[in-house]
């Protein structure tokens, strides 16, 4: 599957495009941005980008009101295949939001069922509509709304009305746009049944179509068994930055022995799942970490770690957004790409993942620990790579078995010499290839 051998980039269009909040109606043609910044994603390493929602909504994308046209504050259909016909031409893939759960209250048969009641032929598209209850809207009538949001109305995915429609908007996504793959949005919200003849259906467009679900806690093998790829690794993320501001890399080490590691009760040796310093919904990593020196260690455990490395746009060269200012905050226009020394590791560690087998497909074992350093094995087939880490200020000496003399660093290039220990300097992170 070529995403397990990609690097993601996720751009949410609304924002990254500067676009207003409440969709005006007024057509702009933002969306174009994006191929002005296809060189900067080339330099940086990435093999797709994950677009956050850019079909039309009420305001913020996922409220949607029509699956087939792109928002009007992004552009046209056109332009929007114009964009993906240039990434495609420049070797990035295409992911879109697949926001199947809900819609908006801008969504064309809800506004219908709002006009017509009973008498409405899409009352059934919808989860539970009780016409003798009332809404925060005073619509004289309740329905769900997901998770007490009421500005995002629940879909009934038992309804075949509703299913065929997605499945015909997907079809139309693969024609007009020719997609790679999807993000399922609240994917946890999504019956079993659902995602398995979603995964069929789209086996049926394209052989290599890949389908990523949104999971924020709980057994991600549910998703895998309901036919997804990939579910994003949201305990890895939470344990990421807790481990580097508390100084105690066991935090983060024992979440990946418990998802990867040799024993037998692994949940998910084999398995790719989305790592990610940060998103759409959580405050950018450089807000979170409290040691700026941790920024660059923080992608080197999500770049060695086993899973798809993810990089929010913008996160490459440490800018800053908190969640409790609000999304907005999170979400905001960026001119033009800045590059630095962050970036600048960034880049080396995709380009060192891109051609190593091992750190795409290896297996995951600990081979040295403390509460500052940190260093893990990859193991493949045919190569094997050591992922060394060291997040305090001072130098640390590590005396562990190597298994191998000599090793390369796959970001720096240099020749490491394994004897008589090795040495880690202050705020590092190594992949060692190890020779054979």
């Amino acid at each position: 599957m070529w995403a397990y051998e990609s690097v993601f980039y996720q751009i949410y269009p609304l924002g990254f495009c500067g676009a207003p909040f409440e969709n005006d109606g007024i057509p702009e043609h933002r969306i174009r941005k994006v191929e002005d910044w296809i060189p900067h994603l080339k330099k940086l390493g990435i093999g797709a980008i994950y677009f956050s929602p850019v079909f039309e909504s009420d305001t913020h994308g996922y409220n949607t009101r029509d699956y087939t046209r792109i928002d009007t504050r992004l552009g046209t259909n056109e332009d929007f295949a114009q964009v993906c016909r240039t990434l495609h031409a420049s070797g990035i893939r295409v992911v879109l939001d697949g926001v199947f759960n809900h819609v908006g209250r801008g969504f064309w048969a809800f506004r219908d069922v709002l006009e017509k009641r009973e008498n409405s032929p899409y009352v059934g598209w919808f989860s539970r509509i009780a016409f003798d209850g009332n809404s925060a809207y005073n619509d004289g009538l309740w329905y769900e709304g997901w998770e007490g949001n009421y500005d995002l109305v629940k879909l009934n995915l038992g309804n075949e009305e509703v299913v065929q429609h997605i499945f015909s908007a997907i079809d139309g996504w693969v024609r007009e746009f020719e997609i790679d793959g999807l993000r399922l949005d609240v994917a946890y919200c999504l019956p079993d049944d659902f995602m398995r003849r979603l995964r069929e259906h789209c086996d049926g467009l394209r052989e290599d179509f890949f389908l990523l679900g949104e999971a924020l806690h709980g057994d991600y093998n549910r998703f895998f068994n309901a036919g997804l790829h990939s579910v994003t690794n949201y305990e890895c993320y939470k344990g990421l930055h807790s481990a580097l501001n508390s100084y105690n890399l066991f935090e983060i080490v024992h979440s990946l022995l418990r998802q990867f590691g040799p024993e037998q009760w692994t949940l998910y040796k084999g398995r790719h799942l989305l790592s990610f310093a940060d998103n759409h919904d959580v405050s950018r990593a450089a807000s979170i970490l409290n040691n700026e020196n941790h920024l660059p260690l923080i992608y080197g455990l999500v770049f060695g770690m086993p899973g798809i490395p993810c990089v929010y746009y913008g996160s490459e060269w440490g800018l800053k957004g908190r969640k409790e200012d609000g999304d907005p905050a999170l979400r905001i226009c960026t001119p033009a790409p800045e590059w630095n020394g962050l970036t600048d590791t960034i880049r080396a560690m995709a380009l060192a993942r891109a051609g190593s087998e091992a750190l795409c497909y290896g297996d995951f074992k600990s081979l040295l620990l403390t509460n500052r350093q940190c260093i893990f094995q990859r193991q493949s087939e045919h190569e094997r790579v050591l992922v060394a880490v060291n997040i305090d200020e001072h130098p640390f000496t590590a005396h562990f078995d190597a298994g191998c003399g000599q090793a390369q660093d796959l970001i720096t290039g240099q020749t490491h010499d394994f004897g008589g220990g090795s040495e880690l300097a202050p705020y590092s992170v190594s992949f060692w290839k190890c020779e054979r």
